[in-house]
């Protein structure tokens, strides 16, 4: 039976790894990988146009602890670690307003050079500490280590999205007497580097074999053939974690007392953009998986406005009635589950500063990216003083971007219109306002081919072996 403990929900953030919005039925995969998640995402309230900020694990996980771009966190690549201790996170402002709080997974925040331990000052005010810092490099699909409290490792059996899941059901059992805050950060989908591939459980991939390939893919060709079944099956397997998880709480009377928010850091392009798997401005590798169920956020429905995963912080803080603090650069997207917000961003905004540095807005129709040449860059590579114009999309008739319009002389008012737009956010998140170069105009009729759109930018430090 259900029970309410008090006015202050419990708040469990779900966090993936390198997941496309589109391997969700919700998202419109064909192939019923998550059930639990479209449920979840019908029942509560559904972000269909969620983006990253950052489609890198390191950056993206400095913004979602912080609520701040990566530009002001300091860590705007995977290099630049660990993120300084000073700044405020989730886990600080959870127990500050009275939470005891928990993390189980991957963190990807302590120095790079040390991949499983995370001393206790760079584990950003969480009391509960099950975790490995590049849980990728100290574990394999069935050997998971973390490192506790302690420091001491922890060999956990099982398939290791199980083995993860398992120890947040043990966590929320556990506290389901006082109001906390559990981020449960999985590895999965994420590529495993040293093989360089995506281990599913055993007889997961089989089931998925030379099934349904987005557009995108289908022309680009990237490595998705080799690895989208072992993808399909480890995002199969997560989303029957999160049945489990739903399970737990609804078997602790603790259901209608819990807000549940599911989205990932970034998506997976399979090396069709660049030499890797990410760090692209295309949807493939910043539009996310999105979904809040629990109180205030149940009947909330589709929702189609831009939001971003700079969003996610104040919406838990709000989801606890916890004061948003105002360095903090997104906004709670609570109050879109009551209907359309008048004011809210026509546009959601990204950074990118390893691979390329580069900048794009994406509305509902349009995406606008520009891009930095080397001799451009800033000294530390965080950003440039000149960028020139990389592509243009028209989403409404090539939702998979397969058709680079930047340049066409008959769109250049709607490129000089995103412009202006790109500059404002970059001002607004307090980048200094750089010179943007307009693309070699092209008349209508022509342009870039798809592959043109997909340039290989691969340099030697961007190997399998690297997070």
């Amino acid at each position: 039976m259900a029970r309410k403990r008090s006015d202050r929900p419990n708040v469990v953030l779900f966090f993936t790894d390198q997941q496309r919005w589109d391997t969700t039925g919700v998202g419109g995969c064909p192939l019923d990988l998550t059930p639990n998640y479209d449920r979840m995402a019908t029942e509560g309230m559904h972000l269909s146009n969620m983006m990253t900020c950052q489609p890198v694990c390191g950056p993206a996980r400095s913004c979602l602890q912080t609520g701040m771009y990566a530009s002001n966190t300091g860590v705007y690549t995977n290099r630049q670690m660990p993120m300084n201790p000073e700044l405020k996170t989730l886990g600080s402002y959870f127990k500050e307003g009275g939470y005891t709080t928990g993390y189980i997974g991957k963190w990807h925040l302590a120095e790079n050079e040390i991949p499983g331990p995370v001393k206790p000052e760079l584990r950003a005010g969480y009391d509960y500490w099950l975790a490995s810092n590049i849980l990728e490099f100290t574990s394999n699909a069935y050997d998971t280590e973390m490192y506790d409290g302690d420091g001491k490792p922890v060999k956990l059996p099982g398939y290791r999205v199980d083995a993860c899941t398992d120890a947040a059901i043990r966590y929320i059992d556990e506290h389901q007497d006082e109001p906390f805050f559990l981020t449960i950060s999985y590895i999965e989908p994420h590529h495993q580097n040293h093989t360089d591939d995506y281990p599913a459980p055993d007889g997961y991939a089989e089931k998925y074999q030379a099934r349904w390939t987005p557009p995108d893919l289908t022309a680009l060709g990237g490595s998705s053939q080799q690895h989208l079944a072992g993808y399909y099956g480890m995002i199969k397997r997560l989303d029957e974690a999160l049945g489990r998880l739903r399970d737990s709480i609804k078997s602790l009377g603790l259901e209608e007392d819990t807000v549940i928010l599911y989205t990932a850091d970034h998506g997976n392009h399979f090396k069709t953009r660049n030499g890797e798997y990410k760090r692209s401005c295309h949807d493939a590798s910043i539009h996310i998986p999105g979904a809040i169920t629990g109180p205030g956020f149940n009947g909330g429905g589709r929702i189609k406005s831009l939001t971003s995963l700079i969003d996610v912080p104040p919406t838990l803080l709000d989801a606890a009635a916890i004061p948003v603090p105002a360095v903090m650069q997104g906004r709670s997207m609570k109050p879109l589950a009551r209907g359309p917000v008048a004011d809210w961003p026509a546009e959601s905004f990204t950074q990118i500063s390893e691979a390329e540095v580069g900048r794009c807005i994406r509305t509902v129709r349009w995406k606008y990216s520009v891009q930095a040449e080397q001799a451009d860059m800033l000294p530390n590579h965080q950003g440039a003083t000149r960028y020139t114009e990389a592509f243009l999309y028209d989403l409404q008739a090539d939702p998979y971007e397969l058709k680079n319009l930047v340049g066409r002389t008959h769109l250049r008012d709607v490129a000089d219109s995103l412009q202006k737009r790109l500059l404002a956010r970059m001002a607004e998140v307090g980048e200094d306002l750089p010179e943007i170069v307009p693309a070699k105009p092209t008349p209508a009729g022509q342009g870039t081919s798809n592959q043109a759109a997909a340039d290989t930018l691969g340099e030697d430090w961007l190997s399998p072996h690297r997070p």
